[in-house]
């Protein structure tokens, strides 16, 4: 029994050892970018560093000078209606998925979730061709469909999951006292699936607010968005690293203030939405 116990102790050390250690190596870069932000460039670098300094706010000032705030909603414009989009369209295909009577429908779903796996440089020419014909090339919208492209399959997948979670006989009994089959999604399903509704949507614009690839391609000047912004940043002159390092708060604090507002549904949602 001793024996036992000194193995369960040092095992516990190993895990807090372990998780100390990635948490370390997931948040000190992190840590490091948002005080940057708050420093000038000569202190930027001082060895050894100082976590102690009086800050600026000089790199958000000439961020905004600059016209940060048009981009910002570039990207929260891009962000939100493609998710919006696929969150509507997902909800109904997910629980077509779940509930429908058809035939071949896990080959369906499945189908549907490996065009998400599709690399991005597999579909960027095909794109570009359809957007120039249809003449919204280099415009927000553009960046909307093909973002919708690939969060609408993977809203599919998950919304898919969720609603088998549900007991059929919740919808059934709704049936009974007289709903309708939409009725019986809309009023009785969809609110059980609240978790992961947030979750797909969180997920979905993460993807919209980082990406880089798309947007550097079908957008122009007046419709880029941070990440392409923020690559500009990096000149044949130098990098200018009190701005990087801004550009980057910026775009990252958004997503983890999300995140932690509804981080209870975070995890309950990931928790929920097994695919059987």
């Amino acid at each position: 029994m001793p024996t036992a116990k000194r193995d369960i102790a040092w095992g516990q050390v190993a895990l807090v050892a372990f998780i100390t250690i990635f948490l370390i190596w997931t948040w000190l870069p992190i840590i490091w970018m948002v005080l940057a932000s708050f420093k000038t460039e000569e202190n930027m670098f001082n060895m050894p560093p100082k976590f102690l300094f009086r800050p600026t706010l000089m790199n958000y000032t000439f961020m905004f000078h600059e016209g940060i705030l048009k981009y910002v909603k570039n990207s929260a414009v891009a962000a939100f209606a493609s998710t919006f989009i696929a969150m509507v369209l997902g909800s109904l295909g997910g629980y077509a998925l779940a509930r429908g009577r058809m035939r071949m429908k896990n080959q369906i779903a499945f189908w549907i979730i490996t065009t998400r796996m599709a690399p991005i440089a597999a579909i960027i020419l095909p794109l570009y061709i359809i957007f120039r014909s249809l003449h919204i090339l280099n415009t927000i919208k553009a960046l909307i469909v093909a973002h919708t492209t690939f969060n609408l399959p993977f809203a599919i997948w998950l919304m898919m999951g969720f609603f088998r979670e549900i007991p059929r006989e919740v919808e059934e009994a709704a049936l009974v006292d007289g709903c309708s089959p939409f009725q019986a999604f809309y009023r009785v399903a969809l609110p059980l699936v609240t978790p992961g509704l947030l979750v797909t949507a969180i997920l979905s614009i993460m993807f919209s607010w980082n990406d880089y690839a798309f947007a550097v391609l079908y957008t122009a000047a007046d419709s880029q968005t941070l990440p392409v912004v923020a690559a500009r940043l990096m000149t044949m002159r130098g990098i200018l690293w009190g701005q990087v390092m801004s550009m980057g708060t910026l775009i990252f604090v958004p997503i983890l203030a999300a995140a932690l507002l509804i981080r209870k549904y975070l995890v309950r949602g990931l928790t929920m939405g097994a695919i059987k």
